[in-house]
């Protein structure tokens, strides 16, 4: 029996699985830091009286503390989010059970879940390097290569990466510490400022959609040269709410790199950039993944 537990900016997903097939799941509102991991705690020890977990994986939001040897591992770094610096997510979650346990980022999960069963797994041969990126309230970006998510110090940021912008857009930006990178580019409460509606709102046709999808294809550029990664997915609630977006990334891709990197065209570019295949069942089942790998004695614990 594993626990999972998946933290997100806006909501909590506490869940109970066997192998990869989740049993239970409780849906918990993202409050407090207290509150909420609170509330978490109570479920897994109402699940763990039942039936003691052998492992547990959590993959949560972030900045956090990744390295295992330092002092402050598992403890949210300062963050945007009020009242969150500093909670020690890890051994909050951890402390009441005697099992193995794991902590990664919510976006190093979910690409750990698309490379084992979902887009990495589909086709002729299973994919050894994957990318997953989400844009939504923030931008946050997992990488999961052979077999194993990437981490170190901390764990990539690439939502704070700087781009080179469209001619003409003047967009300032939104992010609290750096203005107009990737996250104050094209992050939800980003776009509600850019386009100075809400982002239900935003009209389709609007011709600033094309700097953000100059932003977002820089973004994949970078990542697809400085990585080498087979697959990049866009999920979260902006990169699958619009279609054609996605495939005006694509085409802006091809055309910056300009056909140094040979296996990527526009013929190959669909599959190299595509939509997770798991949609919004990656974040859960990469907490399920990783708590696999605690059971294993593999990763951050």
């Amino acid at each position: 029996m594993l626990a999972g537990v998946e933290l997100g900016g806006t909501k909590v997903f506490v869940l109970r699985a066997r192998g990869r097939t989740i049993l239970d799941r409780e849906m918990i509102p993202t409050t407090t830091s207290a509150e909420t991991l609170g509330k978490a705690v109570a479920i897994l020890e109402a699940w763990h009286a039942r039936q003691p977990f052998a492992a547990m994986g959590i993959g949560s939001f972030g900045p956090l503390r990744l390295d295992p040897h330092a002092a402050d591992f598992g403890i949210m770094l300062p963050t945007p989010k009020p009242g969150w610096a500093g909670a020690d997510i890890f051994r909050t979650l951890t402390a009441p059970f005697d099992c193995p346990a794991v902590i990664d980022t919510d976006v190093n999960g979910a690409a750990l879940a698309e490379l084992r069963w979902g887009a990495g797994a589909q086709g002729p041969a299973p994919s050894d390097s994957l990318c997953y990126i989400t844009i939504g309230t923030g931008v946050g970006g997992g990488f999961a290569f052979n077999g194993r998510t990437l981490r170190g110090a901390m764990h990539p940021e690439i939502g704070h990466i700087r781009v080179p912008r469209a001619p003409g857009d003047r967009f300032a930006g939104s992010c609290p510490f750096h203005g107009d990178c990737i996250e104050g580019l094209v992050s939800g409460p980003a776009l509600a400022k850019r386009f100075g509606v809400p982002g239900h709102e935003i009209d389709p046709a609007d011709p600033r959609w094309d700097d953000v999808a100059n932003d977002i294809a820089h973004l994949v550029s970078t990542i697809l040269l400085g990585t080498a990664a087979r697959q990049l997915l866009i999920g979260g609630g902006v990169g699958m709410g619009r279609t054609g977006l996605l495939d005006s990334v694509r085409e802006k891709v091809v055309t910056q790199l300009g056909g140094y990197l040979p296996h990527v065209d526009k013929d190959s570019i669909g599959r190299i950039v595509s939509a997770p295949l798991l949609g919004d069942q990656a974040g859960p089942l990469g907490a399920v993944a990783l708590a696999m790998d605690a059971l294993e004695g593999a990763g951050v614990s």
